[in-house]
Order: C-alpha cells, then sequence, then structure tokens
C-alpha cells in the first residue's frame, strides 16, 4: 500500500527532493552511501513496513533512503515476536514486501534479528512456553527451528544478521537469562547454538553479535561484560564474525563535550582490544541523544554533530568497520522522543534530517567523517 502524502508530507518531499540522486548530483552534492563507498564502506538506515513511519511508503522518507543508503535494516519485523506472534503462527509478509523494495532500489538489507535475549523482547508466547520433561531438547529445538527458518527463507539474499542482540546486562556485566536460555542451562548454550546454527544455515552470511556498550562514562561494567563474552566465543569455537556497536549516543553537558576525553581513551582500548580477537565491527544504530543541549535548535544541531563527529573519528579510524547504519533518517520518526523526551520537552534531534526532512549538522558531521576515514583494503 502506497499512501498519498499529506500536505505536510509533500512541503518535506520538495525538501528531501534536493537530495535525490539526480538532482544532487547535478548540484554537486554527494550522498553519504556515496561518500562511504569511495572509502571501501557502506551507509545505510532502519527503515519500517508501517507507512505512518519512517518506511519507504512515505514518499519523503523513501527519498531520503534513496539519495543517501545503500543499506536498510528493518526496524522491527524481523524480529522474533513479529515473525512468529504465536506458536506455529508466522508472518513474514512486512519484511518480505521490506526486502522486496531494497532489491528493486539496489540496496542491501540486514538481518536484525534473531534472537534478543531480554524477557521483553521475547515472544511473550516463548517465555510463557512448558519445555516439558526434557527442556533443553524442548528449547533447542524451537531455537533452531526459528533460526533455520528465517536464515532459508532469505537465503542469499540477506548477508548479514544480527544473529544475538543484547545479551549483557548493561549495570553488571552479567548475562541476561529468560525462559528459553533457562531451559537449556545457560544463556552461553542458547547464544553458541544460535550462532552454530546460523552459521550451518546461511554459511554465506556474515554472523554478528550486536549491543549497546557506548563510549559515555558509565558504560565500563558493560563493556566488559562484552569483552567476557566475545573471549568466550572464541574459547569456544563460536562463530562470530563481527561485533555491532548500536552506536546510540548520549551527549552529556551544555555543549555535549563533558568527559569526551576520557570517553575517547576508554573507547579505543575497548575496540583495540575487540579487533585483537579478530571480530570486524558494524556501526547499527547511530543516532545521539541530545542530553544536556540547550534548548536551542541551532545550538542544540551543532553539540549533536561535533559529538557525533569525535565518536565517529575514533570509530570509523579502525579499518575493519565497514558498515555505517543510522536508526533513522528523520526526527520525525524517532524512537528516543518516546523513549526519553527532553525534560524541557523540546523535541528531540537526534537524526541526520530533521522533522522537515532538512539536512542538519549532523548529516554534514558524518560526511565528513566517512571522508576522512581510512580507505579500506579492497
Amino acid at each position: 500500500m502506497v499512501l498519498k502524502p499529506t500536505r505536510r508530507e509533500a512541503v518535506a518531499l520538495l525538501a528531501a527532493a534536493a537530495f535525490c540522486p539526480r538532482v544532487a548530483a547535478a548540484a554537486g552534492v554527494r550522498g553519504l552511501d556515496a561518500i562511504a563507498r569511495a572509502k571501501g564502506m557502506r551507509f545505510g538506515s532502519a527503515v519500517s513496513a508501517n507507512p505512518r513511519t519512517g518506511s519507504f511508503d512515505n514518499p519523503a522518507y523513501a527519498a531520503l533512503l534513496r539519495a543517501d543508503c545503500g543499506l536498510l535494516v528493518a526496524e522491527n519485523e524481523m524480529k522474533w515476536q513479529h515473525v512468529a506472534p504465536a506458536p506455529g503462527r508466522l508472518n513474514f509478509a512486512a519484511f518480505d514486501r521490506m526486502l522486496d523494495w531494497s532489491d528493486r532500489n539496489g540496496m542491501a538489507m540486514r538481518g536484525h534479528n534473531l534472537v534478543w535475549q531480554r524477557r521483553k523482547w521475547m515472544p511473550a508466547w516463548l517465555e510463557a512456553h512448558d519445555f516439558g520433561g526434557r527442556p533443553a531438547t524442548e528449547a533447542a529445538r524451537i531455537l533452531t527451528g526459528h533460526v533455520e527458518g528465517v536464515t532459508r527463507r532469505y537465503g542469499t539474499r540477506v548477508q548479514s544478521y544480527d544473529v544475538v542482540n543484547e545479551a549483557v546486562t548493561p549495570d553488571t556485566g552479567a548475562l541476561e537469562e529468560t525462559a528459553l536460555s533457562q531451559a537449556m542451562g545457560g544463556t552461553e548454550a542458547t547464544i553458541d547454538l544460535a550462532f552454530r546454527t546460523a552459521r550451518a544455515a546461511a554459511p554465506h552470511a556474515e554472523l554478528v553479535y550486536n549491543d549497546y556498550m557506548s563510549w559515555e562514562p558509565g558504560n565500563a561494567k558493560h563493556r566488559a561484560g562484552v569483552l567476557r563474552l566475545l573471549e568466550g566465543f572464541r574459547r569456544r569455537d563460536v562463530p562470530v564474525d563481527a561485533l555491532g556497536l548500536q552506536s546510540h549516543l548520549v551527549t552529556s553537558g551544555p555543549d555535549g563535550s563533558q568527559g569526551l576525553l576520557a570517553s575517547q581513551e576508554e573507547w579505543r582500548r575497548f575496540l583495540d582490544a575487540v579487533t585483537a580477537m579478530g571480530y570486524r565491527l558494524l556501526i547499527t544504530e547511530l543516532d545521539v541523544r541530545d542530553n544536556g543541549l540547550p534548548v536551542e535548535a541551532g545550538a542544540r544541531d551543532r553539540g549533536v554533530a561535533d559529538y557525533a563527529r569525535a565518536y565517529l573519528d575514533v570509530t570509523l579510524s579502525y579499518p575493519r568497520l565497514r558498515d555505517v547504519v543510522a536508526w533513522g533518517m528523520t526526527d520525525r520518526f524517532s524512537w528516543i522522543e518516546d523513549f526519553e523526551p527532553r525534560p524541557d520537552k523540546a523535541p528531540r534531534r537526534p537524526c541526520p534530517y530533521d522533522d522537515q526532512f532538512r539536512a542538519k549538522p549532523l548529516r554534514d558531521a558524518i560526511a565528513a567523517a566517512l571522508a576522512a576515514a581510512p580507505e579500506r583494503a579492497a
């Protein structure tokens, strides 16, 4: 279903049209993916199947995707609770449609995610499931069936999967438990089986562990827990190719730079440890929460852009990082507004484009960071 744009969307579409590939080329404006490709990387965004959100069914949003993106990821439509809302009831219609659109527009599509290791995000029916007298066997049957079902359905059309998402508890660094992992005898057993099953069913695909262990102060235990998990994968010969860095950044202080130097040093040590183990890196969910910044939009946008540029300059300096994915292109559809409104009630401004689909300083910062990054070997 393609909806006619509202009057507001029609105005926004005119603004977004300035960044359509043919118009942009004539004006000398390069898309973010084009800038990334010149350095051996890719740039992309989350996308939704809901035409009232950040969807390709929204003409203005589709224009931004075509202009700036070579890579897409479904915001929700591949998650377990969406494709299997009840036992034996599968619904791939939304993701099928998204993948068809990405194919028609020459964009790759990442798979996000096969297992979200948090009770609140597992299917409700699975958390309430009776695993019977042989719980480990039943849990393994359900898990392998799900991973095989998704990966075999899409074959080589999906080349990269977030196999497991957020298995480490941020406050403690311990592993999260769910009904499934309890039935299997532990989280490590669950995660290992998910990755081994994905490798067997999709041997072509990049298999990613994805988590939020950001560079801001207060994330040390989370980062340490992720490093322990990654070290365990290597000891147990679990087929994990890369670490997904969600990159939901959070500014601090009136100009966003509070604690920045310490953050950079700690972040480099973390990335050094990850890459020393042989893992690749991806930025999977980039946006910036404008905490502590002034209410005035111009000052806030500058603070967001400067903070993101500092983060990207450090993170993109690692040649093992090839993909940068924003968690949405426009403030109008960002999840952050509902998740954490500003105390002063000013609308959040976390994305490369504002709610009228106009490019912001954050887009310029991303473009500049991509252009300045070291070139990746072919």
